[in-house]
Formats: structure tokens, sequence, C-alpha cells
């Protein structure tokens, strides 16, 4: 006597057995679908639900329930249903105004709109103007800074250092200099709460100031090693002074290529008559408001982020002592930067900035 409920035979037209072998596959199918198709292309071939569902590793009632839509709606039983919910509540009007409200206006008495202040005066929930925002790409909390240089050499300038990263002339050196000035020495007024399981380290948010420190560095570009110095000043004094530093650490054979800012401390009478004395040196000025182009900048970061920011100093000789500790540790081990924008991509990119920031202007006016 035959137990259970008979198994429904799957016979295939041509163009279902190839729509289903696509979805096996196709790559960007859906793993659920793909699976069904399996499921569906297997007991085509004849097998029962048991051995189908050992091959696929599923149980034998998600093979029969497959089998059977598969058997009733063909292709579309495949296809999940729209699932029942609630109906929606915000129209596409509401959208427009959050939207349009969010780029175009401001709240009163403020600069930016928030959540809650946009929800009241649109008309609709705070969770629903932040799945809007999120939708549209939108964070009216947060700002960025920029600035365009107006360097008239600006593009000769690019073109000059970016061909010394990534083209650096035989037997020479390229340095890239500048001094971190105003480098404060900051004690806090009770202790630090070290670091343990559970809990980060704590500081109070008052602090005493202890005097400041400049910091004049060098940073070799083909190796990444830094020469640095401390001095209570940066004038140009101090800067030919640590020129004499670099021409100590250079070998004598070598051109040197010193890549710089615009400061007036460079450009003094006694660095050109400094330089005047060693032809073998040559400086290649970054465009005004263009410290980006300069690698030493970079460093500096690492500096202020690993051994400053968060340090405790009670006096510029520990100040300057934790400096010279990161420099050593840093160049025990030193890792150039590896420039990898070309000048014209750097050019392309500024161009497209300053499009964009036109027509913002113009649209405004």
């Amino acid at each position: 006597m035959a137990r259970g409920r008979p198994t429904v035979e799957l016979v295939l037209t041509e163009d279902e057995r190839e729509v289903l072998e696509r979805y096996v596959r196709r790559g960007t199918t859906a793993q659920r679908l793909a699976l069904r198709a399996q499921i569906v292309l297997l007991c085509a071939r004849g097998l029962q639900n048991q051995k189908v569902a050992k091959r696929l590793r599923v149980s034998a009632h998600t093979v029969g329930k497959w089998r059977g839509r598969f058997a009733e709606c063909r292709l579309d039983g495949l296809i999940d249903e729209p699932r029942p919910g609630a109906p929606r509540s915000i129209s596409d009007d509401d959208v427009e105004a959050a939207v349009v409200r969010t780029l175009e206006t401001t709240p009163k008495g403020a600069t930016h709109w928030s959540t809650r202040d946009l929800a009241k005066a649109v008309g609709i929930g705070k969770s629903s103007v932040q799945r809007i925002w999120h939708a549209f790409g939108l964070k009216p909390h947060r700002t960025e800074s920029f600035q365009l240089s107006k360097d008239p050499q600006l593009i000769e300038k690019v073109r000059d250092i970016v061909g010394l990263y990534m083209s650096p002339p035989e037997n020479a050196m390229i340095l890239c200099v500048d001094e971190k000035s105003q480098i404060q020495a900051l004690n806090r007024t009770q202790p630090l709460l070290p670091l343990r399981p559970g809990q980060i380290e704590r500081r109070t948010h008052d602090y005493e100031r202890h005097g400041t420190i400049t910091l004049f560095a060098a940073l070799d570009i083909l190796t990444g090693k830094v020469v640095g110095e401390c001095y209570p000043r940066h004038r140009a004094v101090e800067f030919r002074k640590f020129l004499d530093e670099i021409d100590a650490n250079v070998p004598a054979h070598l051109d040197v290529h010193i890549v710089l800012d615009n400061y007036a401390t460079h450009k003094a009478p006694i660095i050109k008559s400094w330089l005047a004395k060693r032809p073998r040196y040559h400086l290649h000025f970054t465009p005004t408001k263009g410290s980006w182009i300069n690698q030493v900048e970079r460093w500096f970061g690492l500096l202020t982020q690993r051994a400053i920011k968060r340090g405790a100093h009670c006096s510029v000789a520990s100040l300057k002592t934790a400096i010279e500790e990161f420099m050593a540790a840093h160049n025990d081990d030193p890792k150039p930067f590896v420039w990898t924008k070309s000048a014209d991509d750097i050019l392309a990119s500024i161009a497209r900035f300053a499009t964009r920031t036109s027509a913002v202007v113009l649209g405004k006016k």
C-alpha cells in the first residue's frame, strides 16, 4: 500500500531549462533563486525529493515545496511574492520637501538642520528624516574645509615638485623641509587615568602651558628618514642653523633638491647667501596655500597623532625629549611615503573642484 503524497513529475520546456540553467550559472543571481533553480533541474531529471535534498544539503520539505510551486506556477513560482506590510505613510511630496529644505534653507536661528527640527518643519517623523538623509547622502551636521591656491605659478610648481617625487634625478637627494612651529608643552591639571579593560584612557579637559618649541624637519623621500632639530624660535637664523645640520648629514657628492613653502624665513638674505656658496642645493617652492604637496607635512601629522596630542609635558625639555624619541624610533625603521598621483591627475582634480565650486557660488548669486 502506497504511503504519503505522490511526487509531482516535472517536465521542462527548452526555454524553461535555459532560464533555470542561466540562474544557476550566473554569478549575480541571488543564492536563494539559484538554489530553487537547482532543485527544479534535479527534479526534472527524475530524482526523488530525498535524493535531491541530500545532494543539495537541504530538507526534503524544501525540495517538495519548490517542486510543487514550479509545477503550479512554472518559473514565476520561484520568485518571492511581495510580503504584506503596513501601507506607505510618507508620500513622494514629503520626501521632496525634506530634501529641498535640507539643501536650500536653514532653520531659524541655526546654521543647519537637525533631524528633530526638520521633522517638525516638514511634518514627518525623526526616523523618517534620518532614512531620507541616508538615502540621498545628506549630512548637514558635517562640514569640511577647503583651500584653493591662487598662486599664478600653480601649474608650473605642481609639475616641478611632482616630477621630483615620481622621477627623482640621479645622484641627488630630495628633501621635504618645513618647520612645525609653536608646539606647546601641555600638561593636564590632574594625572591621566590609564587604559584598562573596559575603560579607555581618560584625562581632564583643562591643561597648563609650559612653553613652546619649534621643530625643523627634513624628510628624505627615497628612504623615509628624517633629519630634525628643535629650536626655541623659528627665525631665519634658526633655519640657517638647520641648513647646516642638513649639510652635515648629506653626502658631499650628491645634489640636494629641497621642497619647501614660501615662508619669509626661507627667503631671507642670510639664507640666499648660504645657498649662493653651495651651488649643489636647489630650492623648489610649493604653491601658495599648497602645503599638501610637501610630504613632510604627512610626517608632522604622524608626530602629532602619536607623540604630541596625547602627551603630557611639564616642560619644554620633556616635550623635546618626546619629539626626539619619536624621530629616533621612526629612523630605526623608516618607511617612505609613496606618491601615486601624477601632475596631470592633480591638476585635473583641482580643475573639477574649481568648476563645481564656481557653479555653486554663481548659483547662489
